[in-house]
């Protein structure tokens, strides 16, 4: 017994593919603060402007607020409050393509940050490697709470070939124009 148990631990520890549990593959839990994600990608923050210093967004690792209060999730801070058409947010990529064809709902724990604030509302934009699905999540409170969101619901007809998750801050949909969210425990079910 001993065998089959060190056996799947060392799959787990060097197939980070293959780790699912219970028909749920996780793709970044952010516990261990560093790069890439539980499925070998990157990921970071991205702003509409370079030119445009009145916004942007900034991610980090942030202990104090993980949720269930061990390891890190990922903190973004946004800033839409320009004078100019605003928008920034947060990217995560696969390790080249993922085979998502045999999930059904992306989830993704949430929380705004209670003292400074953040918006209720966000886009989500999935990829492949032909389509682009969006969906906005709505109900983001200084609780950490669970969205899952249908696969179907981005409008994509094929998840084979799934390369990346992108978290959007829109100066239409925001409010505030300024704040932090903390991300954590992104998966598909």
């Amino acid at each position: 017994m001993r065998n089959v148990v060190v056996a799947l631990t060392v799959i787990a520890l060097t197939c980070p593919f293959c780790v699912s549990f219970g028909g749920e593959l996780i793709m970044a839990d952010f516990d261990s603060g560093t790069k890439p994600n539980n499925i070998g990608g990157d990921f970071g923050a991205w702003s509409s402007s370079a030119e445009d210093y009145t916004q942007g967004c900034y991610e980090s690792f942030d202990q104090v607020n993980a949720l269930g209060g061990t390891g890190s999730c990922m903190k973004l801070e946004y800033d839409v409050n320009s004078p100019q058409p605003a928008y920034c947010g947060f990217w995560m990529k696969t390790a080249g393509q993922l085979d998502a064809s045999s999930h059904s709902n992306l989830v993704i724990w949430m929380k705004s940050d209670a003292a400074t604030g953040g918006t209720s509302r966000v886009k989500i934009e999935l990829k492949t490697e032909t389509e682009r699905g969006a969906y906005y999540v709505d109900g983001i409170n200084p609780s950490w709470t669970r969205f899952a969101v249908l696969l179907d619901d981005f409008l994509i007809s094929d998840f084979s070939t799934f390369q990346e998750l992108v978290i959007v801050f829109e100066d239409h949909t925001s409010q505030p124009k300024e704040g932090a969210i903390y991300v954590d425990s992104v998966s598909l079910e």
